[in-house]
């Protein structure tokens, strides 16, 4: 899925997971991650993220965020203690 398809698809953008995993991929690949158009949302309460398509950057993003994102453990805030307030 393009980012132009996701962002017709979700409700509200979560702009901070681009950003983090741009500069995260930065220190890996450099200027090239100029390129990445990663991003997150909610949509129908239910939150997206798109990924580039490498599975090297399938692994930073799984490695270096959502593995602590989306476990209610993480403090000092987590997506998880995001989805009741939807």
């Amino acid at each position: 899925m393009t980012p132009e398809a996701f962002q017709r698809v979700i409700d509200k953008e979560i702009p901070g997971f681009g950003e983090l995993f741009r500069m995260l991929s930065y220190a890996k690949i450099g200027t090239a991650t100029i390129q990445s158009r990663a991003l997150a949302g909610i949509a129908s309460r239910t939150l997206l993220f798109a990924l580039p398509g490498s599975t090297g950057a399938v692994a930073d993003g799984w490695d270096d965020i959502l593995i602590h994102q989306l476990d209610n453990r993480h403090r000092p805030c987590n997506f998880v203690d995001l989805l009741p307030r939807l």
